[in-house]
């Protein structure tokens, strides 16, 4: 597989205080099955579909307690010039540039609004094995208050293209490498409570959104949004039952106009 294009988003993660019950609610709602845990990376366990890698969990570290939450991790083929560009364009570098043994390096940052994010540059890990099959990795999103300030970090930062949607009712841009989009961004409204921080949401792919919207919740998830379907596909949002933000979507199921999209100056 060949490295990713700088800023394509790559791979996922997620730490977790109850490890265990994550392993057990992802691998039932997603149909996950795990790789052995790598004591000598904190007991990191990726996590596969059909064997191929799709996303890693793994425990907190002793004294570095956080809420949980899924990291993303964007493509660089340099993570130390990302870092010095994060820096520069007003973000926060919280880890690295560190090296993970042969795998790779990583960077932990904060986008100017207080969005985390991750870099990779890879080494023998190349990032996601699949891609928007059930189970895997399909989308991602920059949910902020400071959209302005998004939009100038990460083209800034990755040379994104940005795009805004035409819609009255939402604030949302699409980050693109060319012809293709790779990040979507949209604007926190009241609708969030002040307590929530900015995040990206990860939607994970399914075969049926509503069905494994039930499951989600039989399984402890909290339904926050959805399921709705519009041109992309049928989705949903929740929060799993230690507190992460994720989203649910079938990409087969669609419905309703393509939205019109501008180029933003």
């Amino acid at each position: 597989m060949a490295a990713e294009s700088e800023g394509t988003p790559c791979w996922a993660d997620a730490t977790f205080g109850d490890f265990t019950a994550a392993k057990r609610f992802y691998g039932e709602l997603l149909g996950w099955t795990y790789g052995d845990a790598r004591p000598e990376f904190g007991n990191y366990t990726q996590a596969y579909v059909d064997g191929k890698a799709v996303a890693a969990l793994m425990p907190p570290v002793a004294g570095h307690e956080l809420p949980a939450a899924w990291t993303l991790y964007l493509a660089s083929p340099d993570a130390a010039a990302t870092a010095a560009r994060i820096r520069e364009h007003g973000g926060e570098v919280l880890v690295g540039p560190m090296r993970v043994g042969e795998f790779g390096t990583m960077v932990l940052a904060r986008d100017p609004g207080g969005t985390a994010f991750g870099v990779w540059q890879a080494g023998s890990h190349e990032g996601f094995g699949a891609r928007a099959v059930p189970g895997a990795y399909n989308w991602a999103e920059v949910f902020t208050r400071e959209p302005e300030k998004a939009d100038t970090f990460f083209r800034a930062v990755f040379g994104y293209g940005v795009k805004r949607m035409e819609d009255d009712a939402i604030d949302f841009t699409l980050y693109d490498l060319g012809a293709d989009p790779v990040l979507g961004r949209m604007r926190m409204t009241e609708d969030f409570p002040p307590e929530v921080p900015p995040y990206l949401n990860v939607y994970f792919t399914v075969a049926d959104c509503d069905a494994a919207v039930e499951k989600a919740k039989e399984l402890g998830a909290r339904l926050r949004f959805g399921p709705l379907t519009i041109p992309f596909g049928r989705f949903a949002s929740l929060t799993d039952p230690q507190g992460a933000p994720f989203s649910l979507i079938d990409n087969k199921t669609t419905g309703g106009e393509l939205p019109k999209i501008s180029d933003v100056s």
